[in-house]
């Protein structure tokens, strides 16, 4: 939570909503130079994974997998990190980051000294497309425990 107690991923979406359960959400982040960035936001305030049951820490990873196989089969990216960071918030969350060679950071985190300008030469998918693929891809998870 920040300094005034107010956790950001509890009182706000934290990005364009792509689907939600009641155990978690997905987000679309905003992020010019990383299109598809993703995050996968627990919904209960929990700091680590450590805080779910074994079913929950199932659930969620299901969900997380699901993320990258979207972002894989929409991007075609060179790679696609997972992190778990929660430093500055700390409520569980992951990243699903697609990432290419080009890509400004490469092949430092995207939090890491920038490389190189964008080159913005990335596929175009709409946050609508994105959802439905989403949407497609969790519709064959079994439901998420609380």
């Amino acid at each position: 939570m920040s300094e005034t107690g107010r956790c950001e991923l509890c009182s706000t979406t934290a990005g364009e909503l792509l689907w939600s359960s009641p155990a978690c959400r997905i987000v679309l982040v905003n992020e010019a130079d990383y299109p598809g960035f993703c995050r996968v936001i627990w919904t209960a305030h929990v700091r680590e994974m450590s805080d779910l049951s074994t079913a929950q820490q199932q659930a969620l990873m299901a969900v997380v997998f699901a993320v990258e196989a979207v972002l894989r089969q929409l991007y075609d990216p060179l790679k696609i990190n997972l992190a778990s960071f929660g430093n500055m918030v700390p409520h569980l969350h992951w990243h699903i980051i697609p990432r290419w060679a080009d890509d400004p950071h490469f092949p430092e985190p995207i939090w890491g000294r920038r490389q190189r300008d964008s080159t913005g030469l990335r596929p175009k998918v709409s946050a609508a497309q994105l959802a439905a693929a989403m949407q497609q891809a969790l519709a064959a998870l079994p439901d998420l425990p609380q």
